[in-house]
């Protein structure tokens, strides 16, 4: 207000006050919260990664409050709350590293007639002998059930929740924002204390994970010269050393009065009507009961299950190993759920790791109000499904396969609207990245599945690794952190902040992303393979 009035001058005397320097986070943040495990400092060579683990400690208040920061700002792809902020805030955090090149891309519309959402590009040439891509994805699913949240979804707080002090409960949390923000704290540490990165970085930050990736894959298949100087691909997931992925494609079934000729064909009408009007909606019900068996677990489109590659004897080997060990009790409650199909964990196992599926995502039209009454008769209804496939499937061949059954059963006039398609890809793990997240693994004291080495496999979680995986791109990917945290796509999704018993918190997580670095670069006292890319 004193700038729209007469200008006043300080008496001559005074003396400017000091900046006063910003107020540290205090959220009183234990680095190591409950966790029994620790690191074992022998496998630890480098002095300066030893430096970069104190310096964790002692910054991880600040580090969360990044997460809370981000979490804060919605993200979601598909009502597009927030994207074009979050893409300006993901390039922002590659401004901060110091990144000599930093973009966002506007893809435009890709393949299936939708707008991509912005895709965020970085390069960080830090003289090293290695390039890593790092894939993120900054969108995430919508909230579709708000009262069953403890904390709002974007307010990023902290609540205790048994076994752990520390959650931080948000939508992003661990799909997954919690992640990777824990790899941006570390090499923003990593740079505090060393004054460049072990690696040099290449990051691709998608914004339509949770739209089929369909900005990502017109960006990628579009630019791979950006790419032509990596080495390999990393991604700091989960406690498991993952890479390769299933397939997946998702698409719309709409009945609408229009064009089957029978009942409201412009537009909803009175529900009294149903006593004299044939319904869109029983009709998309019936369509929808002959795609798949009673129990919605057999998908009844002829030739769905044509072309499977059987898994190897090794795979095989691989998943009755991981089957003994799997308590069907605990997963359960981990996932939220009564009880699986089956009742045997290898068959659960089996179907988990190398499965298909044929879902049912969502069905609206009509009166979609919660509560109260009003009579209406939908002249449309649409419903959403994904479908997970596995080699040799391919996801078009059972767009096509569906029409075409859809047509043999009197439901011509019923619309297919293909929101994307993400395929399979197999992947290696005899290689320098992946022997990289295993030693740290190792050092940490994180139990895992040991992968597959002998041949490429697809038995990891589902992302869109074919684009890095042989077309366009063919380098080695592994992913694999001390994250920890669960609901993702779900209420009170949360990421743990604090660990307990064999859980690290997120101070481990970024100590274990570090030492991933180190491992890759060749600077933790280890020698790593020879690297794999001429056998992708």
């Amino acid at each position: 207000m004193a700038a729209c009035g007469k200008e006043s001058k300080a008496p001559e005397a005074a003396t400017p006050a000091p900046a006063a320097a910003p107020a540290k986070a205090s959220l009183g943040i234990r680095p190591n919260g409950d966790t029994e495990l620790q690191i074992d400092m022998s496998q630890i060579h480098n002095d300066d990664l030893k430096k970069v683990y104190q310096y964790i400690d002692s910054h991880i208040d600040d580090h969360v409050v990044n997460l809370q920061k981000w979490i804060q700002q919605p993200s979601i792809s598909n009502t597009g709350e927030g994207i074009q902020e979050s893409a300006e805030m993901v390039k922002g955090f590659w401004d901060q590293l110091g990144c000599q090149q930093t973009q966002v891309y506007d893809v435009g519309t890709t393949e299936w007639g939708a707008q991509g959402n912005p895709v965020v590009y970085a390069k960080c040439d830090e003289g090293a002998k290695k390039t890593l891509v790092i894939y993120w994805m900054y969108d995430t699913m919508p909230i579709s059930q708000p009262d069953l949240w403890k904390a709002p979804p974007f307010e990023g707080r902290i609540v205790e929740q048994p076994p752990y002090k520390k959650v931080l409960i948000g939508r992003g949390a661990i799909n997954s924002k919690g992640p990777e923000m824990a790899f941006w704290n570390t090499v923003m540490s990593i740079k505090a204390v060393t004054g460049k990165l072990p690696v040099n970085l290449i990051i691709v930050a998608e914004g339509d994970e949770e739209r089929m990736d369909i900005g990502y894959r017109k960006f990628v298949k579009t630019h791979p010269d950006l790419f032509k100087d990596a080495d390999a691909m990393y991604l700091s997931g989960g406690a498991g050393i993952g890479g390769g992925s299933e397939g997946c494609v998702y698409f719309e079934l709409t009945t609408s009065g229009k064009l089957w000729g029978r009942g409201p064909t412009y537009s909803n009408i009175h529900g009294v009507h149903k006593r004299e009007v044939d319904s869109p909606a029983w009709r998309h019900i019936q369509m929808l009961s002959t795609l798949v068996s009673k129990d919605g677990n057999h998908v009844e489109v002829p030739g769905f299950y044509d072309n499977i590659e059987p898994l190897k004897k090794v795979e095989e080997d691989k998943l009755k190993e991981m089957g003994s060990k799997f308590n069907l009790k605990v997963a359960a409650e981990n996932i939220g759920v009564a009880r699986f199909i089956s009742d045997d964990p290898n068959t659960v196992v089996h179907m988990a790791r190398y499965g298909t599926s044929f879902n049912l995502d969502g069905i609206w039209g009509g009166n979609m109000f919660p509560g109260g009454s009003g009579a209406i008769l939908p002249n449309e209804i649409t419903s959403k499904h994904n479908i997970r496939y596995v080699p040799n499937q391919n996801g078009m061949d059972i767009v096509a396969k569906t029409r075409k059954y859809l047509d043999s059963e009197g439901y011509s006039d019923v619309k297919i609207h293909v929101v994307g398609d993400v395929p399979w890809a197999k992947m290696r793990y005899d290689t320098d990245i992946a022997h990289s997240v295993e030693k740290a693994f190792d050092a940490f004291g994180i139990k895992y599945q040991q992968p597959i080495e002998s041949d490429a496999s697809i038995l990891g979680g589902y992302w869109p690794a074919y684009l890095f995986a042989g077309d366009p791109i063919n380098i080695p990917i592994a992913s694999g952190a001390a994250n920890a945290g669960g609901g993702a796509h779900a209420a009170n999704e949360y990421y743990v902040i604090e660990g307990a018993g064999k859980t690290y918190g997120m101070a481990g997580s970024e100590k274990s992303i570090a030492t991933v670095l180190y491992n890759f670069a060749g600077l933790n006292g280890q020698a790593n393979v020879a690297d794999a890319k001429s056998d992708m």
